[in-house]
Parts: C-alpha cells; structure tokens; sequence
C-alpha cells in the first residue's frame, strides 16, 4: 500500500477564487505537472474551472487527476448550514463529475484575516452540538446525494475551534464516524503543537486522507508568545521545505506503512501572498524529498 500523493492550489498561493495576487490557473496547472505530480485538489471554488467537460479536458491534457475539494462554513451557526450544504451539492457535482473522492470540510475561524479575533476560541453547549450535528448532516447528505462515492473529511485549521489536540480528540469522539472523519494536516496540527504520528497511529481508522505540510519551530514559538494569527505566520514564512521543519517524515511514512495507509496525501505549502515565481521552486523540493523517502 502507499499513499496517493498530489499537491493543491494553495502551495501556489490560493486562498480565494479570485485575486490578483495569485497565480493564474493556467499557470498552476502547468507548474502542478513539471513540479511532477499528477493529482491535485480543486482549490477554493471558482479559481479552476467549474464546468465539468471543460475541467476534465484541462486536467485531461496534462494527465492529472482530482482527488477532493474544500467546502465550509459557520458549522455552529443553524442558519449558516443551508449555504453550507448547497456548497455539498455544487462542489459534490464537480468532484464527482471529475472522479474525485473527498469533500475536505474546512471550520469556521474564530479569527479573520487581519488577525482580529471574532469569536470565542472554545464552543461549549448549543454551540457545540451545532457544530457536530452540522458536520454529521453534511457527510450524511454527501453519502447519500452521490450513493457513497463522495465521502466528507473535516479538517482541523490553524485559528479554528478544532485545532489543538484536546479539541480534535473532542470531535472525533462526539462525531459519527459513518458520515464524516478526518483529514489530517500534519502542519496545522503541529502549527498548535500535536504529534501528527501519535494522532495518525491511534485513530488511522479515521483518517483517510492527509495534507502534507510543516512548520518552522522558531516561528511557531513567536506565533505563540505574540498571539499572531495564522495569516500573520504565513507571512513570516512558517510553512518550510521538509525535512526542515518540526515533522520527521522519515519516521512519518515508517508509521504510515506500519497502519496501511493508502489514501491520499495532498501537499499543501502556505504562501499566500507570493511571487508567481515563488512556489515552482518549492513544490518541486518538496516533491523530490518526498520521493526521496518513498511517501508517495
């Protein structure tokens, strides 16, 4: 078994549909093939393609493949949940049409982008259960619009109410694991200091999909003893070439043989803003690494 490596959006400096500092898709797609990999992620909805037969002949050309999308949302908020669940039906039919297997559910921040705090950092009580119970709903109607073959994976962030170890060992014990589990982000995991080895060995039956990142240690201890939000780290460069970086992924793809992982495991390297010329380089580093060590 190995893991089904790809890279998204995002190691190119995507965090919106559209924006002038980011690279032009083309562009992406083109650097995505000579970086060598041949599966990506769709990004935020709107910067690829998403007409179905137009994507699929872009991706077709250059021999690369989907594996998921993002998708998200107020999880904790009951009116928010109709918006979130008609993204589960427009993102579903793209992903689908293209062969790809994951909704990637992204939570809500408790910070916007400049920093500025918007919300409590912990959700107890109504809140909470909302949150569950949103999650719950969205992988049920997933499963059943698209009879099983699209399965919803919640992914812990950086600057959300599920990013510190106690708080996803929270939402994996209150979740149910028929409708939604995990992706795990090795970077943002260890960005509020979890062991993505210990959280993959014990709970791998919850965790079929992966981003594969790391951060600075150095930067990280600033961004705890400043408050800085995960913006504000990215800028600083927190994100790093492994095996630079807090992760050992020698001793990470040791573990991933030892459970059986073989999922997908999409690399993901903050950037956002950049240079066009910036992420090229790094993509193709990381991908060489990674080859290196047989993740992939």
């Amino acid at each position: 078994m190995a893991a089904l490596l790809g890279t998204a959006p995002d190691s190119w400096g995507v965090w919106h549909p559209a924006d002038p500092l980011q690279t032009p898709w083309q562009r992406f797609l083109d650097e995505v093939i000579r970086a060598g990999y041949t599966r990506i992620e769709l990004g935020p909805f709107g910067y690829l393609p998403t007409d179905v037969p137009t994507l699929r002949d872009e991706l077709g050309r250059r021999g690369l493949t989907l594996a998921g999308a993002t998708f998200g949302g107020a999880l904790h908020h009951a009116e928010a949940l109709p918006g979130i669940e008609e993204q589960v039906c427009r993102v579903g039919d793209v992903v689908d049409g293209l062969g790809g297997g994951y909704l990637i559910l992204l939570p809500p921040g408790y910070r916007d982008h400049t920093g500025v705090v918007t919300g409590p950092k912990d959700l107890d009580g109504d809140a909470w259960q909302h949150y569950v119970e949103s999650s719950n709903r969205l992988g049920r109607l997933a499963a059943e619009r698209f009879a099983g073959r699209l399965k919803v994976v919640f992914h812990p962030h950086a600057d959300s109410h599920v990013e510190t170890a106690i708080q996803v060992e929270r939402y994996l014990a209150d979740t149910d694991p028929a409708y939604v589990n995990l992706c795990l982000d090795t970077g943002h995991y260890a960005y509020r200091g979890g062991d993505p080895l210990d959280l993959m060995r014990r709970h791998h039956d919850r965790i079929p999909y992966l981003h594969i990142k790391t951060v600075d240690a150095a930067i990280r201890q600033k961004v705890q003893a400043e408050d800085l939000s995960f913006s504000e780290a990215v800028r600083l460069g927190i994100c790093v070439v492994p095996p630079a970086g807090v992760i050992d992924f020698v001793a990470f793809k040791r573990m991933l043989d030892e459970v059986g992982f073989d999922g997908y495991a999409i690399v993901e390297h903050d950037l956002y803003p950049c240079a066009f010329d910036a992420p090229l380089p790094i993509a193709t580093r990381t991908r060489t690494y990674l080859s290196k060590i047989g993740l992939g």
